[in-house]
């Protein structure tokens, strides 16, 4: 099994829903039979049912729990499509993903199948334990499926929804840059002295896609085996056809495989935060487009957008960011990859944000309390690009403000937009 079918494994297993069900009911079918022998072991007895009392009581009750399962699927599917129309599409997988979900889902699905074995188990003497367990199990599914519909209300709001991407984004920053950044040591990417003629090119070989992620140490591998140097021609989020160049090899000594080298990078259907912090970005800045929006007009939740943003690029500039080369265990490099910069970040971060929110008193005041806070905060490198971000602010508000008092007002740095100014 390649890396690329490992990753694949690896995400399905983390977002499928159809796997939990599945085990689930595997589970239920496991525990039912167990549940029979210690009820024929020790003749335990809780609430002592008929043979027809018990046949009614499960009918009932495996009735209730499918018509249980079709709303929660139903319910989620419903309230995601909203969410999604109200900020945008790209939460759908994390919304699908969050444990709750999951847990609900399974648990409804393990309750219907047992007590449908419970159902199926009720002859003319009635297994009094096996069928307990089944009435309590479908109790505590009552209150699962309270507490769903609660999280599930309270998890799709803005903010709640933001924190969310923040704190994923915030995991992504901390495994792909691992080192704090060190003002001592400088931060330019290592020399990529590559022959101007590849010896090999090798293509996508699937259809379109994105590249949601890569091996560096397993490419490594592969271009040490063979004496070469190569070259990931995609970033990660990148949008790649069949026939795109997708490794380039330098060199080489030795035979390589092509589709070893493929089996290195994953390309799917949409981009992922596995390695992609900058999918983070995207999702909070495109959740405050919606909202600044004229259909939406919702400037408290760019707000709340900005309160994240504002803490992941603190997070981001003080650590060191990726050189963009991996080496083999003797210090060679062998794998060359492309990687944003600082200034690429905090242009995604904040662009789109001061254009769409041209006009706006709250945002423009939110953003320019988060520029100075960061320049405030980060060591002076980081600092010019936020810099001059805070300057195309300042002639933002000048020219979107025709009136000195509003123009004096959208230049003071206010960390809630309006309300909590700086003095």
């Amino acid at each position: 099994m390649t890396w690329e079918q490992r990753y694949r494994l690896w995400h399905w297993a983390g977002t499928s829903l159809v796997l939990w069900a599945a085990l689930s009911l595997a589970a239920a079918l496991a525990c039912a039979p167990a549940v029979l022998w210690l009820d024929r072991a020790t003749g335990w007895a809780v609430f002592r049912y008929t043979p027809d009392g018990a046949r009614a009581v499960l009918g009932t009750l495996a009735g209730s729990m499918l018509t249980f399962i079709v709303f929660v699927l139903s319910a989620t599917l419903i309230v995601v499509q909203l969410a999604s129309g109200q900020l945008t599409p790209r939460v759908i997988a994390l919304v699908l993903a969050k444990p709750g979900v999951k847990v609900a889902l399974g648990t409804l699905t393990f309750t219907y199948t047992y007590t449908l074995a419970a159902l199926g188990r009720v002859e003319e003497r009635v297994p009094d334990l096996h069928v307990s367990v089944a009435v309590l199990l479908n109790l505590l599914c009552i209150v699962v499926f309270f507490l769903f519909v609660q999280r599930l209300s309270v998890g799709l709001r803005p903010g709640s929804l933001t924190l969310l991407v923040a704190a994923h984004g915030r995991e992504v920053i901390e495994q792909v840059y691992p080192v704090v950044y060190d003002p001592t040591r400088g931060e330019e990417a290592t020399t990529r002295e590559l022959p101007p003629t590849p010896t090999a090119v090798v293509e996508v070989a699937t259809g379109s896609g994105v590249v949601m992620a890569f091996s560096a140490g397993h490419l490594a591998r592969v271009a040490r085996d063979a004496g070469a140097v190569v070259e990931l021609v995609p970033q990660v989020g990148d949008s790649v056809a069949r026939g795109d160049p997708l490794v380039r090899v330098y060199g080489g000594t030795r035979r390589f495989s092509e589709s070893a080298l493929r089996g290195c990078v994953a390309v799917g259907t949409e981009r992922t935060l596995t390695q992609d912090p900058r999918f983070a970005f995207r999702i909070l800045v495109d959740i405050a487009n919606k909202a600044l929006s004229p259909a939406i007009n919702d400037p408290t939740t760019a707000v709340l957008v900005l309160d994240q943003i504002d803490h992941l690029l603190l997070c981001l500039g003080k650590r060191r960011l990726d050189e963009g080369v991996a080496r083999d265990a003797d210090g060679n490099p062998r794998v060359v990859y492309g990687t944003p910069d600082w200034p690429d970040y905090v242009t995604l971060a904040v662009t789109e944000i001061r254009h769409y929110g041209q006009g706006s008193l709250q945002v423009y005041r939110r953003l320019r309390a988060m520029l100075m806070h960061l320049i405030r905060e980060l060591p002076e490198a980081r600092r010019p690009p936020l810099e001059k971000e805070l300057a195309l602010l300042g002639t933002a508000v000048e020219r979107g403000f025709p009136n000195e008092e509003d123009r004096q007002r959208a230049g003071v740095a206010d960390a809630q937009g309006v309300g909590g100014s700086e003095s």
